[in-house]
């Protein structure tokens, strides 16, 4: 295994963008991985090109995987509405997407353990979400005990390790760490609908101009990027 070697799942939205360059600034090689999994928002996928750019990426992947062909959740099926209405308690909303993170996860310790890295790097976060049950640290290490199980690295004793920087921090911890980072938020993109323009009304982008509005960089938020 390389152990300077880390590849980031960049979905283009500010949690990943931050995972990786918290990878960089560990003085890890980063190798972007992301995924056009069929989702309704592609406009992330632009953002994550030019955020791999940005943060000079070794190198950067964009992975077809069509979760869209059988639906089950309002981003890869058009038919469903995307939740404004905010996030309530125990209910788990439709912009959950069945498996992808499992989906993706397993694409990227594949990626990982074919090119000797010895880390994945994720965005999850468990604090100002909706529940995801696949954002969760139970998740995180039930999945980090199959990773060293199901691969030769990890029978070996070269387990790639899935490491998630943000999953106890809030948002605005998050936000605190992309400026300290010199993180361009506006060029991230975190917003559900698939627009040219953040419609700074869905659960994803509330949640983000909320805690810009703390930290009084309301000057970032939806209605004033792009």
């Amino acid at each position: 295994m390389t152990q300077n070697t880390t590849i980031a799942l960049l979905s283009g939205g500010l949690d990943s963008t931050t995972a990786a360059a918290l990878a960089k600034e560990a003085n890890q090689k980063v190798i972007g991985l992301s995924f056009d999994y069929g989702q309704r928002h592609r406009r992330e996928l632009k953002a994550a090109s030019d955020l791999a750019n940005f943060l000079k990426l070794h190198e950067h992947q964009i992975i077809n995987v069509n979760l869209a062909k059988w639906g089950g959740s309002s981003l890869t099926d058009d038919t469903q509405e995307i939740p404004i209405s905010g996030i309530s308690e125990n209910k788990i909303p439709n912009t959950y997407v069945p498996g992808r993170n499992t989906v993706f996860i397993a694409i990227g310790l594949s990626f990982a353990e074919a090119r000797g890295a010895n880390q994945l790097v994720l965005g999850i976060n468990a604090m100002d979400y909706s529940g995801y049950p696949d954002c969760r640290p139970d998740y995180l290490e039930a999945f980090q005990n199959l990773a060293n199980l199901s691969s030769k690295a990890g029978r070996e004793g070269n387990g790639i390790k899935l490491w998630a920087p943000l999953i106890h921090l809030s948002k605005v911890e998050i936000i605190q760490q992309a400026l300290r980072l010199n993180i361009p938020i506006e060029r991230t993109w975190s917003c559900y609908k698939g627009q040219n323009k953040a419609c700074g009304i869905c659960d994803s982008c509330r949640i983000r101009d909320e805690a810009l509005i703390k930290i009084g960089r309301a000057d970032l938020c939806s209605n004033m990027q792009f």
